[in-house]
């Protein structure tokens, strides 16, 4: 997101004017309210408030809580003047003095903890620091849709205690949900992965985490629904070029088709929304097939709007508008012209300056009208509604100092990391190290000392760092040698890595990359770790007294088959960016206080996939006339480093399905037609091969039991992944796709029960070339996990 400097940041638990600088916020007006420790507030609609700013609370509708959202939004905005309501419109909303209608400054960020990226939110020596959670791509990898929540709930419990503070907003732009295409992307640590579902799933979570106020999740009017605080799903849509060999996000058109945006790019903030309901949506910088997204009103107002139904407000990402003049130079618009195009398309908030410098002039010269505007405000107004930004929301008044960086907040930040890392080999049960039996540990490597690599990006100020370092010199002696950096420019610092390592019982190599090679506004050229790293490793594996533990910090693959196949490399662990607690959660695995059960949430490809194709192009299926191979494992059928899903434990586990439906008939009306589906050559086509899945009204469901049995010695968690496959002959649909997932915890020689319930439609469902969404008749295939337990599903179409 594009930094926007800001001199005055104003807001409060409802209404309070604070004015931002170096020496924190004077509180200009408030109402004492008692919170623990937090600084006073007030809130907008206060009589007393009122009645010091020397105006009649009951002269305002809008103030009158017996009066539904909508009605009061209505009164508030019919209030103002056109020059009043533009100023509303850019994310500092400069409020309406004369109606009482305080400054709000809508830009916060939660990606995975309270963020200080952003004006809305800052931390000092009232709130040092907040929660910092790994960021996402580890989080997602232990594929625990409960632990996804849990997070949420925490990360919004300290966003509302550091809004008491006078520290922080309600309007929280997160989760990003842009699917990872490819494993080149920058932004891969900020995102659950490369799966639809998946990164759907987790948004779902993720969202309700943040926003759900306890006992009104199914709230009858969702419009009204109250909001602990306000999530964004972005970017929206087919965002996934940074920066890569000078192509960057503010001028590139991804050229998509149909069927890619229904089946792969669209499907996450689907979910977000219908399922999810979330507040907010925002719009990305790039064009789409030639259209800036945040201009697109089949994009905007068609879908978000209309068919998905937001309850919420679509905002732009960071100058959004003025990338569409300057950058893409869309149809030669000025600022007037792209505001006028943006609002009519759907867009409601502008972060940026352009629709508070431009609107009024659009209204003026005829390009838009001021119903647009009037709808844009009413929108956004029944969002800090529904916070309680006017009226107060009492259950979270107590909420204050002791509710952030709590001791329960910093464990789950520990339990979160250790739930994610992915064991990718283990020669001979190397791990878990037995600490009892070692005394000398060689700690080596660009990451080994680890503080701020960890917590990736959006990431605030921690609570506390545990460094691997910290972590490791708990356990025994330890001989610390950084070896190198991670760009590891030259060899100077080796030796001394390998002296440490030739005298230790066990020698734990840290390497990996960080934000210097993979971030925001940063994508990969290759898929290798930097420098001299591979060379360090390997003279460090070789000359090792004891065994020899890789692990890789990383947020996209790296090609490390040359560690994968070195006999001296006993043990790899990968641990993305692992949080402000990340060097216990290592220490933890490593040492068999947790027995590890993440799964790689993307396909780790071989260094020669970034030559095959240019990051640039989109489609996910192979172009066989380029030569260009398939994107994602739904797509990819080439060799893998590791591939999608993989994870070892330290124990086994046995699958057993115990009941299962095995076909299922669905009856076609009249009006309900088979549907052509293009069969390989040489391949039996049904007499009816498909339906479209819009035209069927009954719902159809199909449901499996599978018992897991630990077989092994240690107790452990287990992913269950759950694909469908489609009929063997349909021609360019995907290989498999994740349907389900669920994670259990076995204990040593127990068994579990799991119980999984499907939907006939959205499981088995293919996109295909027309972007119908069509459910195929024939053999479709269950899969758990990579083939572990299989069982044919027969749809019948009669």
């Amino acid at each position: 997101m594009a930094t926007i400097v800001s001199l005055l940041v104003y807001f409060s638990i409802a209404s309070s004017f604070f004015v931002s600088s170096n020496a924190g916020r004077k509180l200009l007006n408030s109402t004492s309210v008692s919170t623990n420790g937090a600084t006073n507030f007030t809130i907008v609609c206060d009589p007393s408030r009122y009645s010091n700013i020397g105006l009649n609370i009951s002269d305002f509708a809008f103030c009158d809580s017996a009066l539904p959202y909508d009605a009061r939004v209505k009164d508030l905005v019919d209030r103002m003047t056109l020059a009043e309501k533009v100023q509303q419109l850019g994310n500092k909303a400069a409020g309406v003095p004369r109606l009482g209608l305080p400054k709000y400054e809508w830009w916060s960020e939660a990606l995975h903890g309270v963020s200080n990226v952003g004006p809305g939110t800052y931390f000092d020596d009232v709130v040092p620091g907040a929660t910092s959670f790994p960021p996402v791509i580890l989080t997602a990898a232990s594929f625990n849709e409960s632990l996804w929540k849990e997070i949420g709930q925490v990360v919004s419990t300290e966003a509302r205690a550091m809004y008491n503070l006078g520290k922080g907003g309600l309007t929280y732009w997160s989760p990003n949900i842009n699917v990872v295409r490819d494993p080149r992307w920058g932004r891969a640590t900020e995102t659950p992965g490369e799966d639809p579902y998946v990164v759907g799933a987790y948004a779902i979570n993720y969202v309700r985490g943040l926003q759900d106020v306890k006992g009104t999740e199914n709230f009858a009017d969702l419009n009204s629904r109250p909001l602990k605080v306000s999530s964004c799903c972005k970017h929206y849509a087919a965002y996934d070029v940074d920066n890569w060999l000078g192509v960057d996000r503010y001028h590139f058109d991804a050229q998509v088709t149909e069927q890619d945006m229904s089946e792969t790019f669209l499907k996450p903030f689907e979910m977000c929304v219908k399922d999810g309901d979330v507040s907010s949506v925002m719009c990305s910088y790039n064009r789409i097939n030639g259209i800036p997204a945040c201009a697109d009103t089949k994009l905007l107002k068609d879908t978000i709007r209309g068919e998905w139904d937001l309850h919420g407000y679509i905002v732009s990402d960071c100058d959004s508008l003025e990338v569409m003049v300057n950058g893409h130079k869309w149809l030669g618009d000025t600022g007037v012209e792209a505001s006028a195009q943006a609002l009519k398309a759907g867009m409601d908030l502008d972060c940026g300056v352009y629709y508070p410098n431009f609107t009024e002039s659009a209204v003026k010269q005829g390009k838009v009208k001021v119903k647009e505007i009037d709808n844009s405000l009413k929108q956004l107004y029944v969002v800090l509604m529904r916070l309680g930004f006017f009226d107060g929301n009492p259950i979270y008044n107590s909420l204050g100092k002791k509710d952030v960086c709590s001791q329960e907040h910093i464990e789950l930040a520990r339990e979160a990391a250790k739930e994610g890392i992915v064991l990718l080999k283990n020669a001979n049960e190397t791990l878990p190290v037995n600490s009892y039996k070692i005394k000398k540990l060689a700690v080596v490597g660009p990451h080994a000392n680890a503080t701020t690599a960890m917590i990736g990006n959006y990431a605030g100020i921690p609570c506390k760092f545990i460094s691997p370092l910290d972590a490791f010199s708990k356990y025994g002696e330890v001989k610390y040698e950084v070896g190198c950096d991670v760009k590891c420019p030259n060899e100077s610092l080796i030796f001394p890595a390998m002296q440490a390592a030739k005298e230790a019982d066990v020698t734990i190599i840290f390497a990996g990359l960080d934000l210097s090679v993979e971030a925001e506004s940063l994508d990969r050229t290759d898929l290798l770790l930097p420098g001299y790293q591979t060379q360090f490793i390997n003279q460090v594996a070789q000359v090792s007294k004891g065994p020899v533990i890789l692990v890789i910090l990383s947020a996209g693959g790296v090609d490390i088959n040359f560690a994968k196949n070195n006999d001296n490399i006993k043990a790899i662990l990968w641990a993305g960016y692992p949080g402000e607690q990340g060097g216990r959660a290592i220490a933890d695995v490593v040492f068999g206080h947790y027995n590890p059960g993440g799964r790689l949430p993307l396909t780790w490809y071989p260094a020669d996939y970034v030559d095959m194709l240019p990051l640039t192009s989109m489609p996910l299926r192979p172009i066989d006339s380029l030569g260009y191979p398939g994107r994602t494992y739904k797509f990819y059928n080439g060799s893998t480093v590791y591939p999608f899903g993989y994870g070892l434990s330290y124990t086994k586990f046995n699958y057993t399905i115990l009941s299962a439906k095995r076909s299922v008939d669905i009856k076609l009306e009249k009006t309900q037609h088979c549907r052509d589906l293009e069969y390989k050559q040489g391949e039996k086509k049904p007499a009816c091969p498909s339906v479209l899945i819009d035209d069927l009204d009954c719902q159809y469901d199909f449901e499996f039991e599978v018992e897991v049995r630990n077989v092994g010695g240690r107790d452990g968690g287990e992913v269950i992944l759950v694909y469908s496959k489609p009929p063997s002959g349909i021609a360019s649909t995907h290989a498999k796709q994740v349907i389900g997932f669920q994670r259990v915890f076995v204990e040593a020689g127990k068994t579990e029960k799991v119980k999984f319930v499907f939907n006939v439609y959205k499981s088995l469902g293919i996109i295909d070339y027309t972007a119908y969404n069509l459910l195929p008749s024939g053999s479709h295939t269950i899969s758990l996990g990579d083939d572990l337990v299989t069982f044919p599903l027969q749809v019948n179409l009669v």
